[in-house]
């Protein structure tokens, strides 16, 4: 009986690469199916304060609760993004379950068209699953021209079933924070300075 020839090192090193690309195209696969994933469990739980998105149908179906809670707003930039942004109004009081308009102002202070895009957190954590948008700037990538101005709104309601969330029962006061970062920038040779009015569109 003649034995077979060990492997040579160049097929050994063969197979260990593909062992390992194998691998690391696995994991890749893995990386992109967990990001979906995980933002559906991030809403579901409002882990990281992430706040839930509601349309205009599940609105009409939450009732007043008439019991109210202080909402305050913040606004922030990252370093590099060259813009003004503020809430209008810093704090207001709502009606738990009825539906309500906060509005955020922004302005290009640089001499290029820059689109930007906001993130957004809700604190305490465990208030953000009962925190409702139906329309709001961070849905959507916002351009704006050198020097242009724009007013965006937030429409959006507090679930009334926070009420009976015992881990809730002593917050007084949720904020909704957010942070707008650049997205692409263009070179622009000026241009006319606007001030838009996005309040009727939505964000």
């Amino acid at each position: 009986m003649v034995a077979s020839a060990p492997p040579t090192p160049r097929r050994s090193n063969r197979r260990t690469a593909l062992t390992a690309l194998s691998a690391a195209l696995a994991m890749l696969g893995l990386g992109y199916a967990s990001v979906p994933l995980y933002r559906m469990f991030c809403q579901a739980t409002g882990y990281g304060g992430t706040t839930q998105r509601a349309d205009e149908a599940q609105a009409a179906t939450v009732k007043d609760s008439g019991r109210t809670i202080s909402i305050r707003f913040d606004a922030n930039v990252e370093r590099d993004m060259p813009w003004q942004f503020k809430p209008l109004q810093r704090t207001d009081t709502v009606s738990i379950g009825a539906r309500d308009m906060a509005l955020f102002w922004a302005k290009n202070t640089s001499g290029k068209t820059v689109t930007g895009t906001a993130s957004f957190n809700v604190e305490p954590e465990q208030a953000a699953r009962y925190f409702n948008k139906i329309q709001c700037f961070c849905f959507t990538e916002q351009t704006l021209k050198p020097g242009e101005e724009v007013r965006m709104p937030v429409l959006y309601y507090i679930d009334p079933a926070i009420l009976d969330d015992p881990d809730n029962k002593d917050v007084e006061q949720i904020t909704l924070s957010y942070t707008f970062h650049v997205t692409s920038t263009q070179d622009n040779s000026g241009g006319d300075a606007k001030t838009l009015d996005r309040t009727q569109a939505g964000g």
